[in-house]
């Protein structure tokens, strides 16, 4: 297992620079760069030009003095050629030095730092959450196998798997954020203006307070997948024959539920936390991020891509990207430490 773990991390590096290559391209033939756009302003015009934020002859810089564009190019580093400033971004991420922000004047990772609280307790909050309703739910479920109980919670949370997070967000917005019905939970931030005058049980309190509506609206679709999972492999369990046999003991039904089917059932739930919390954090959150202005990585990478603010956009990427290879590393040790016979080692040389 280290053998297959020290393999997987010395993958690592070229995975992050495959990622990092392929959107370093796609960039620069991207129209609309952040020197385009300062000229666009200058000008006064309405359309974005058309030519690639690499390429010095801009529509917008008609009429401006060529020695300003060119000062901007080199403000910007585009006076360098392509390929010289991807191998030097590549040695300042090795390092990494992210660089500094066009806009924000701040660095990359501060900046990255800053908001990552924010994301993560969105993140943790709605995984705990997931995992403390679906696995019980599942397992009353398998246990009630085709009851009416059964039916109804598989009718209600397949309504709502089938409803959008960002969609469940403005119906809470509307009826529980002073939309047009009840004004009782608050539209924007984490915490509010007077946070710092708190008390520490009020600071606990406010913050929970905001946290409902976000993460109640990027809950509601993770668990119907938990929940069908967690149902399904408890029933898978309870058809095997070391459960007959455990009853046939005369072992009490909590006892065979819980001492045995429970520990063999929820391997593969427990197990996939990692890789559940990457696709929260770095996929779901981005939309709740956004409309309840939740100053978090979701929405710092979304205005960054739309300000065309690349030393954030690959900053971003690049944290996103290493964090994910990580957590996809300690899922398979969380498989093997679950079930030791979840030999990845085997398989590789299988």
């Amino acid at each position: 297992m280290l053998a297959y773990i020290a393999r997987r991390l010395a993958l690592i590096p070229l995975t992050l620079i495959g990622i990092i290559t392929v959107n370093f391209v796609i960039v620069q033939f991207a129209p609309g760069g952040p020197v385009e756009r300062i000229l666009v302003e200058l000008k006064g015009l309405t359309a974005v030009a058309e030519s690639g934020a690499s390429t010095s002859l801009y529509r917008g810089s008609q009429g401006l003095d060529p020695k300003f564009v060119a000062e901007l190019n080199a403000q910007f580093g585009f006076d360098k050629p392509a390929h010289e400033r991807y191998l030097t971004m590549l040695a300042d991420f090795a390092r990494f030095d992210l660089g500094e922000s066009f806009y924000r004047s701040q660095g990359v990772l501060d900046l990255i730092l800053e908001k990552l609280p924010v994301s993560i307790s969105l993140g943790l909050w709605s995984m705990l959450i997931v995992y403390g309703v679906s696995i019980p739910l599942g397992i009353a479920k398998a246990v009630r196998d085709g009851s009416r109980f059964d039916v109804a919670t598989s009718t209600a949370i397949f309504v709502g798997y089938a409803v959008p997070g960002f969609l469940f967000a403005i119906v809470l917005i509307v009826v529980f954020a002073g939309g047009r019905y009840f004004d009782w939970f608050p539209l924007r931030g984490l915490t509010s203006e007077d946070w710092e005058s708190l008390s520490t049980p009020g600071k606990i309190l406010d913050y929970l307070w905001h946290l409902v509506l976000p993460v109640t609206a990027l809950t509601i679709g993770g668990l119907a997948q938990l929940t069908m999972l967690s149902k399904n492999t408890f029933l898978e369990e309870i058809n095997k024959q070391y459960v007959t046999t455990a009853r046939a003991k005369g072992l009490s039904e909590n006892r065979v539920l819980y001492g045995h089917v429970f520990r063999n059932a929820m391997l593969l739930v427990i197990a996939g936390f990692p890789a559940a919390l990457i696709g929260t954090l770095f996929t779901g959150a981005l939309l709740i991020e956004v409309m309840f202005s939740l100053d978090g990585l979701g929405l710092l990478s979304f205005e960054a891509t739309i300000n065309r603010d690349y030393p954030v956009v690959f900053g971003a990427l690049y944290i996103f990207s290493l964090i994910g290879l990580l957590l996809n590393v300690l899922t398979d040790i969380a498989y093997h430490m679950v079930d030791p016979r979840i030999d990845f080692e085997a398989r590789a040389h299988g």
